[in-house]
């Protein structure tokens, strides 16, 4: 079991999501807002694959960062991998046909930097390797295949305005994995990676034992059980906020209120789901195992209260290319 100690928010990083706002002092007054930097992101999950293209501009002595375009395409490539530990030829075709869109919209939209990371998906598939460099002769392209523990890091960098001394959850639930990470005086102290994944429970194909891995880390790491705030990332999680007829303004949810949310689901069938609640055809059947993996680690930690920030692997990988990219063209 992995524990983490050395991550540390850093404090110059502003709320990110569609919008979000860098202070940085060293920075000139403009009179103009001016465009600084165009960025784009690739998510390549185990449910959809995501691209956003993020502007950067600056105007008293602010930076910030907003979403151009936004684009998710519902490829579910966990579905062959969990299954066959393979991406189906036809879904390699697919796959490879939307690299090279997403690469086109890059393209058209002159970007000075992206990056194209992968999941549990293409981490897990034996073939998974041979379609990145695929991608990488056809286009160009170059694709990371990241870790459970890369991915949760990259999805901290988009929380820190949320997480102050008081000690939080934080459950990440994508189509493949489950990333967990526990924080204390805006620290990290643990950080694991279960293979819990809103696609993989569809067929219930979890091994028990992997529940109580997950359990048992939540019992030997969260302090003060009870006493603890979760934050919950993924589209899931957000959807499950939007379903829950929030307040204005309001940014969180009880467990009571996931678990209202969840019996409404349940009581809806498939077409329902889809046709009532107005949810697309690959958020509707993953909605439901994807509420219980979060429901799940509130209960193990006794929570009752979940931030849903809207913030992604996205979000943290706009913080990365900035942070790469301000030097090369330094604000005037």
């Amino acid at each position: 079991m992995e524990t983490i100690a050395k991550f540390k928010f850093p404090n110059t990083y502003g709320e990110l999501g569609n919008e979000f706002v860098h202070q940085n002092q060293n920075a000139s007054i403009n009179t103009e807002t001016r465009i600084q930097l165009k960025l784009a992101a690739v998510d390549i999950g185990s449910n959809a694959i995501r691209l956003q293209v993020t502007v950067v501009t600056q105007y008293e002595n602010k930076i910030t960062f907003k979403k151009l375009e936004y684009i998710r395409f519902p490829l579910r490539l966990g579905m062959d991998v969990f299954h066959t530990r393979n991406i189906s030829d036809k879904n390699r075709r697919k796959f490879l046909k939307l690299m090279k869109a997403f690469k086109l919209l890059i393209d058209l939209y002159e970007v000075d930097d992206y990056m194209v990371c992968a999941t549990s998906a293409l981490r897990e598939s034996e073939n998974g390797k041979e379609i990145v460099e695929e991608v990488r002769q056809e286009m160009g392209m170059k694709i990371q295949i990241i870790d459970g523990n890369r991915e949760a890091d990259l999805i901290n960098m988009a929380l820190w305005s949320y997480i102050d001394h008081k000690p939080y959850l934080h459950i990440d639930v994508g189509g493949g994995s489950t990333e967990l990470n526990i924080y204390r005086d805006q620290t990290k102290i643990a950080s694991k990676s279960f293979k819990i994944g809103s696609v993989r429970a569809l067929d219930d194909r979890i091994p028990l034992t992997v529940w109580k891995n997950m359990h048992n880390f939540i019992h030997e790491f969260v302090p003060d059980k009870g006493k603890i705030t979760c934050i919950g990332t993924g589209g899931n999680i957000n959807k499950i906020f939007e379903l829950s007829n929030p307040r204005k303004n309001k940014r969180y949810l009880d467990f009571s209120k996931i678990k209202e949310v969840q019996q409404t689901l349940e009581s809806y069938t498939f077409q329902e789901r889809i046709n009532v609640l107005n949810l697309n055809e690959d958020r509707a059947d993953v909605i439901i195992p994807a509420t219980k993996i979060y429901l799940a680690a509130m209960s193990a930690a006794n929570s009752s209260r979940m931030i849903v920030p809207d913030v992604g692997l996205k979000d943290g990988v706009m913080n990365v290319l900035y942070e790469r990219n301000k030097l090369k063209k330094p604000l005037k």
